[in-house]
């Protein structure tokens, strides 16, 4: 049976430091790669209870879909936000394909039982011509995320034992190119001083849906 999250980060706890600054970081690499939103379709799978990042990028976006377990109210607050609720492995669906300009995986593909279903769906839904960006934490990552929440504290130890693997870019790139990504058109790194995998995929053309 797959297990299924049934809580949003953010959703019960505040968000510490630690956190707080890694969502910084990953804040930043977006709008680094990005840089305007105007008239762009975003959607922020596994957006957080809070929807904070893509919060932002509706004030310039032409329409933001957010997609968690769960979403405070608060959260879709604008007239441009559209929310969907559940796994997402069984609401993706509900995303109509080619209909996302840009679409942001942060920090959600560790957490789910069948990664390969998400990257799939991640790649149904983007449009020609648009961008996939996605952040994972990396088994260098790992030793200090664990030792941040079993030993000190400083992050959430459920968020850490509910996660289902790690990726280095090795990892990370047959997934992307199985998904559909043309090799071409994808790029892995290391993330956040070697603590995550980062991946910008461009959406040059479209292969035959399978």
């Amino acid at each position: 049976m797959r297990e299924v999250r049934r809580k949003s980060f953010g959703q019960e706890k505040k968000t510490s430091f630690v956190d707080r600054f890694g969502i910084w970081l990953s804040r930043r690499s977006v709008f680094r790669h990005i840089g305007q939103f105007e008239g762009k379709t975003v959607c922020d799978v596994g957006c957080g209870y809070e929807a904070s990042l893509a919060q932002e990028i509706a004030k310039d976006a032409a329409y933001v879909t957010v997609c968690d377990v769960a979403l405070s109210p608060s959260a879709l607050d604008g007239l441009n936000i559209r929310g969907i609720e559940g796994p997402f492995e069984d609401t993706a669906p509900d995303i109509e394909p080619n209909s996302m300009d840009l679409v942001l995986c942060m920090s959600m593909l560790e957490h789910v039982s069948d990664d390969d279903l998400v990257l799939a769906h991640l790649f149904r839904i983007v449009n020609i011509g648009g961008v996939v960006i996605v952040n994972v934490p990396s088994w260098f990552g790992k030793r200090l995320l664990e030792f941040s929440a079993f030993k000190l504290g400083l992050s959430p130890a459920e968020e850490m034992n509910d996660h289902k693997r790690y990726y280095s870019p090795r990892d990370l790139w047959p997934k992307l190119v199985s998904a559909g990504f043309l090799p071409e058109n994808i790029s892995v790194r290391r993330h956040k001083f070697g603590l995550n995998t980062l991946a910008i995929c461009k959406i040059s053309s479209k292969r035959e849906q399978k």
